[in-house]
């Protein structure tokens, strides 16, 4: 196929109704965003959602498995196994939650606070590629609404 064809084709897709539509182009962001964290991501032997799990074991808020399930909108059965990973690696910790002693807390380890660091060197870097077509100002526009939108 020459890159006349493959262009031709590109620009029919940006003039299709679903191009317009906001859920699309939200999901194929975060497809585009997923795919270029997780390769970022790579080399430190993570992905995207055991990045996020233990991002939030490294922000000393003491998630459940549960809260990370909903805060991520994953089903429980999803967590087990990334804490599970990221248990076996030892960048993670169960522990009985002093709340609710049926519940567990997942902590970071030293070694999983050193190399979220890292990853988030990594993550930051993938984001400033995803993110490439906007100046600063539409970045922290895009964050506002983006966070309104999620997170209420």
């Amino acid at each position: 196929m020459s890159s006349v064809t493959a262009v031709s084709k590109a620009e029919q897709f940006m003039k299709s109704d679903l191009s317009r539509e906001l859920n699309f182009l939200i999901a194929r962001m975060r497809a585009i965003g997923s795919a270029q964290g997780n390769q970022a991501l790579k080399p430190l032997n993570l992905r995207v959602r055991s990045y996020s799990v233990l991002s939030l074991a490294c922000d000393d808020i003491s998630p459940t498995q549960r809260d990370l399930a909903n805060f991520l909108s994953l089903d429980p059965s999803q967590i087990v196994p990334l804490v599970d990973d990221l248990e076996k690696r030892g960048l993670v910790t169960r522990m009985a939650d002093p709340n609710d002693r049926r519940s567990k807390v997942i902590l970071a380890t030293d070694s999983g606070r050193a190399l979220y660091e890292r990853a988030r060197q990594a993550t930051a870097r993938s984001e400033d590629e995803t993110l490439s077509a906007l100046n600063t100002t539409e970045r922290e526009q895009l964050r506002e609404l983006l966070t309104r939108i999620a997170l209420g």
